[in-house]
């Protein structure tokens, strides 16, 4: 069994990101692996170990998007492939042609795993745009997996704490979300390994992709205006009732 992982490249969740320019950031802070493929690869390893083959983990970033795929093949993928692009911001059309490019040149796999969304853009967008580019069946925000009888069955967590269970086809493609498993943490001696397994790379330009019209483009980023502190209202209900309505009117002006 062949299993593929996408993987992006992202700031850490706690750094502090400090924006520059109209859009661009200061890029010292600490960068991991999306939080949401931690789940993708570690299902995809515990896959390939039941059922045997090998998983190959993508990622399509910056150069020093390496150190992330590295990280994926510690916890146990076989192999790497990076897509090198100097563009940080990537739109989801352009990376879902990327890896489709870069799948069907590695040979189709019989699964691909990715993460339901990743923590900086939050666009929601790759994985379904990969499935369709790819012909492809797909399901978002899974939590748990298996296979029967050559096809994949996995629960989605619907919202509301309702969960929606769907079979499907493979190959297939599935996002990954917390719930799914307790991704693991690599030991010292499977870092060391890491080092030595496969791990090609390419520049995104050599895929043959038309990158002269992005179905998007970033214009602006803004900082998150940081939350007040808490007020506490005081008296008796009705008080209490007119005390707020009045805050909504003229100080926050939401009403």
């Amino acid at each position: 069994m062949k299993i593929i992982v996408c993987v992006k490249h992202v700031p850490d969740t706690a750094a502090n990101i400090k924006i520059v320019g109209d859009t661009g950031f200061n890029e010292s802070v600490k960068f991991v692996i999306n939080p949401y493929d931690e789940y993708a690869v570690e299902e995809a390893v515990r896959t390939v170990k039941q059922s045997g083959g090998e998983v190959v983990a993508i990622c399509v970033g910056r150069p020093n998007a390496v150190n992330t795929l590295r990280s994926a093949l510690a916890v146990g993928a076989d192999r790497g492939i990076l897509v090198k692009t100097e563009a940080y911001f990537l739109d989801s059309t352009t990376t879902a042609l990327a890896l489709k490019a870069i799948i069907e040149k590695d040979g189709m796999p019989d699964l691909i795993f990715t993460g339901k969304q990743s923590v900086d853009s939050e666009g929601m967008q790759t994985h379904y745009r990969l499935a369709a580019k790819l012909g492809l069946p797909v399901a978002s925000d899974v939590v748990s997996f298996s296979m029967q009888e050559g096809k994949a069955l996995v629960e989605c967590e619907m919202g509301g704490g309702d969960r929606d269970v769907v079979a499907m086809s493979m190959p297939c493609v599935i996002g990954a979300t917390k719930g799914l498993n307790e991704p693991r943490y690599p030991k010292l001696p499977d870092i060391l390994k890491a080092k030595k397994k496969p791990l090609e790379e390419m520049e995104l330009s050599d895929l043959g992709i038309d990158l002269s019209t992005p179905s998007s483009e970033t214009n602006q980023l803004t900082a998150v205006r940081e939350r007040g502190e808490a007020t506490m209202l005081n008296g008796s209900v009705p008080e209490m009732v007119a005390d707020l309505i009045n805050r909504l009117e003229n100080d926050a002006k939401v009403l």
